[in-house]
């Protein structure tokens, strides 16, 4: 008699991160956290230190921590509040260490966490790290590369195609220990069963094209996923540390609730004229 298959918790997920040196470096300045709080909610997090800036793997790590450490006192917060605020301290923490560390003076980091809680998806952005939502055979970057190229790309001043090489492509500007107070990207969404999302530094995506990161988590568990992104980037002999996390919504997940108001009803109006 065959046992029945052990249905995976309603809007349950895996996740997995894995960080690398990379090819050519000497040290990783990258640094992830993932954070398990429940079978439906946890944080994953991606720090890549400025390496123009004394200190980068310092500003990195504390920011991670910070990150981490924040949410988890939060605790009972609304999850839209509860992840900015996080990463806001985390940039006090980096400004503040670098203020009374004179040899950490003007160390500065990306970051970029999300959260998931119950099917629903909130993510803090700053700088250059990438979050991808691969959803039914496509891959959508749901957040802005804070970089000069970034700006020009979404001015329409520049192609793509130019911005991937161009010299300035990994100049920020904005990110974390900069300044006391920092703007954070805030993004929200609901997820939907089956959906997979990608997190990584620009050593993974300035070598490994979109349509390439698809086909790699498609079909397989987020940890062998994550694994093979940071493996394709190395192949690729990728210059900078390259960092990967992957998350897998396995459980199923609420329907989304009906738009409301005009967008709603033209929505509805549309649904029954096709």
């Amino acid at each position: 008699m065959e046992e029945e298959l052990q249905q995976p918790a309603a809007c349950a997920f895996e996740a997995s991160v894995v960080s690398d040196v990379g090819t050519e470096r000497e040290h990783n300045e990258d640094q992830c956290a993932c954070f398990v709080e429940s079978a439906s909610a946890g944080i994953v997090a991606i720090a890549d230190g400025v390496s123009s800036f004394p200190a980068g793997e310092t500003a990195s790590k504390t920011a991670i921590e910070a990150t981490v450490r924040s949410y988890r006192q939060l605790s009972g917060m609304p999850l839209p509040r509860r992840l900015p605020r996080a990463v806001q301290q985390a940039n006090i923490d980096v400004y503040d260490l670098g203020v009374v560390v004179p040899e950490l003076r003007g160390m500065a980091t990306t970051l970029t966490a999300l959260a998931i809680e119950d099917g629903a998806l909130t993510a803090a952005h700053v700088g250059d790290c990438r979050l991808y939502l691969c959803r039914a055979g496509a891959i959508t970057q749901l957040t802005k590369d804070h970089t000069v190229t970034g700006e020009r790309v979404r001015m329409g001043l520049m192609s793509e195609q130019r911005a991937r090489n161009h010299r300035d492509r990994s100049t920020l500007t904005r990110c974390l220990g900069r300044e006391l107070i920092v703007a954070i990207d805030r993004i929200g969404a609901p997820l939907q069963k089956d959906d997979a999302l990608i997190l990584c530094s620009d050593g993974l995506y300035n070598v490994v094209a979109e349509p390439e990161m698809l086909e790699i988590v498609r079909g397989q568990p987020a940890a062998s996923a994550s694994r093979a992104l940071v493996d394709a980037a190395n192949e690729r002999g990728t210059p900078d540390n390259v960092s990967a996390a992957v998350i897998k919504m396995i459980g199923a997940t609420p329907e989304p609730r009906p738009r409301r108001g005009v967008l709603g009803h033209l929505a509805r109006w549309i649904g029954r004229s096709a």
